[in-house]
């Protein structure tokens, strides 16, 4: 149980430019809460899709470092919806699962090791070390680091404002429609 209400688009308490996107959104548990922030939901949606549509970063090591910030942020909500992202856009099942232990999973490749150390030592320390920030910055061009950089970080406030609503998982049946519908998106 959500610690408040599920906003609700006919509500007339809501922002009415809040009210305005939950409606066109799907269905999400996230968005109905996040919805009692006023001009912040908006914001917060569009950044969230240009991380994940409009990005230059890879959709699959992108998905490995947003489902292990879940992971290490004991954000249930957040891992179970990547992970179906994950799958959706091709990450193999047994480094799916292998996310659950880390970097030092030997399924993993350099680049992919690179990309989980640094999201490790970014939600646990705040800032990488220079050794871990140069060995994925080896990897990727400075608009991909950036995106990365800030993936980590959206994900870890997502992370931190599901856990502290305590956002409920949807049912699956609503959660396979919704997946449907966005598996048109470029990512």
């Amino acid at each position: 149980m959500p610690r408040i209400p599920y906003a609700d688009p006919s509500d007339p308490n809501l922002d009415p430019d809040a009210a305005a996107l939950l409606g066109k959104l799907p269905p999400l548990n996230i968005m109905k809460i996040m919805a009692h922030g006023g001009p912040a939901f908006g914001a917060f949606t569009r950044m969230g899709t240009a991380l994940l549509y409009k990005g230059k970063l890879d959709p699959v090591l992108r998905e490995m470092a947003i489902v292990r910030v879940g992971i290490l942020c004991n954000a249930a909500y957040e891992v179970y919806q990547h992970e179906q992202i994950s799958r959706d856009v091709g990450m193999p099942e047994d480094k799916l699962k292998a996310l659950k232990v880390g970097p030092d999973d030997p399924i993993f490749n350099d680049v992919e090791r690179a990309v989980l150390r640094l999201t490790d030592e970014v939600v646990k320390n705040i800032k990488a070390s220079d050794e871990t920030f140069a060995a994925a910055a080896a990897h990727f061009d400075n608009r991909e680091m950036v995106e990365l950089i800030m993936c980590i970080g959206f994900y870890i406030t997502a992370s931190v404002f599901l856990e502290n609503f305590e956002v409920e998982i949807e049912p699956e049946e609503l959660l396979r429609g919704v997946t449907m519908a966005n598996k048109g998106g470029k990512k």
